[in-house]
């Protein structure tokens, strides 16, 4: 496992948590960090297998490797959710919340859920909210080892850079498509409308791939002038659209980011960031003092699970207000503590009992070479 990675997992599982939570509007982005990480560690997988393998097992052993990683977590949840829901509907206990899943749930069950989160439909859950983005992640390794296989060696920077401008055009273009063809189908809120497709965030995947294999000049440098550009250029632009700073806990990059088309530049600025700071960690050691510490590989390492969980453990310890508990004061933190122990309990009791037996399974019916298995990730949220 290469150093510093299962922290950058950690932290942008917290990101998403204090999100979630409502402490940290800027947490959102911890889904970007995914994307960015998760193009990262695919291209470098799927290049190591393209050197090492004829085309028939390079497809079998990514596809099946993958399979034994996402599907049975991933289907539990599911199952388990749906039992539960169940039986809280037969007690009578909030019907129309547990009905919701049940209706949402054959766009979970086919991963289209992202395409069903921006459409007019949509209803909120905490229940599926977050497996939008599990949706995108599935969607990129669906297409992304074809066009591995298919790009020449000397062609794959091309299309790395092509990918990062695509995204930003893409969006340009559904802006447009919005306006101008307005579709009862489609989500009414723009920003809305574009966050959860695959498209938007390709440039995400695409800045991954690159610092996989090609080098970012003076990262170091870049990382300091980029932590200080990001929030300064997030408040300028929130400023000067609308009069206001906004919230200052996301930093000037509000979710969906409809002001001063961020739309269009945010995602792909807050994308090259993330990168940097990838890269950092990976090429340069930075911060892995902090990030490999004991309790951050370990978070990491059940980041997946973490994930999966969290939101309707929020959701479920969020009931104590049902039992008196309505001081905000007190109910706000109470929740996410509560929340946050669940959720370790749950992804741990998850990780050992259900994901790592299966994930023993990899090698020994997808097996890789030396090279090509130790660039493997364990976990890859989605």
């Amino acid at each position: 496992m290469i150093p510093g990675l299962d922290g950058l997992r950690a932290i942008a599982f917290f990101l998403v948590f204090l999100l979630h939570n409502d402490y940290f509007a800027f947490g959102w982005v911890g889904v970007q960090f995914f994307f960015v990480l998760s193009g990262f560690l695919i291209t470098g997988i799927l290049l190591d297998m393209k050197q090492s393998l004829p085309s028939k097992e390079y497809f079998t052993k990514f596809y099946g490797r993958r399979f034994l990683r996402i599907f049975p977590l991933y289907y539990f949840y599911l199952l388990l959710m749906a039992g539960v829901t169940s039986w809280l509907r037969s007690q009578s206990y909030r019907q129309n919340y547990m009905t919701l899943f049940h209706q949402q749930l054959p766009y979970a069950l086919t991963y289209v859920y992202n395409f069903f989160y921006a459409s007019s439909s949509f209803v909120h859950t905490k229940f599926l909210d977050h497996f939008w983005s599990l949706s995108v992640e599935e969607q990129f390794y669906v297409v992304w080892p074809l066009l591995i296989m298919l790009v020449p060696q000397k062609h794959l920077k091309k299309l790395f850079i092509g990918g990062m401008i695509f995204a930003p055009l893409f969006r340009i273009a559904m802006l447009f498509v919005f306006r101008t063809f307005p579709n009862p189908v489609f989500r009414g809120d723009f920003g809305w409308f574009i966050y959860p497709l695959p498209l938007t965030h390709i440039d995400a995947f695409a800045f991954g791939a690159f610092i996989s294999r090609f080098e970012i000049s003076k990262a170091k440098l870049q990382l300091v002038v980029l932590s200080i550009a990001v929030p300064v250029m997030g408040f300028a632009s929130q400023y000067i659209s609308t009069g206001e700073f906004g919230n200052w806990s996301s930093l000037g990059y509000p979710i969906v980011m409809r002001h001063a088309y961020e739309f269009v530049w945010g995602y792909s600025l807050l994308n090259y960031w993330f990168a940097v700071i990838i890269y950092c960690v990976v090429k340069d050691g930075l911060f892995t003092k902090v990030l490999d510490a004991r309790p951050m590989r370990y978070l990491g390492r059940i980041s997946y699970g973490l994930y999966v969980y969290h939101f309707g453990l929020i959701w479920f310890a969020g009931r104590i207000r049902d039992y008196g508990i309505t001081d905000e004061t007190i109910a706000k933190p109470l929740t996410a503590l509560i929340a946050l122990i669940l959720t370790v309990a749950v992804a741990s009791l998850s990780y050992y009992l259900l994901e790592k037996p299966i994930l023993n399974l990899k090698d020994r019916f997808f097996p890789l070479k030396s090279k090509a298995r130790m660039a493997d990730p364990v976990n890859v949220t989605g």
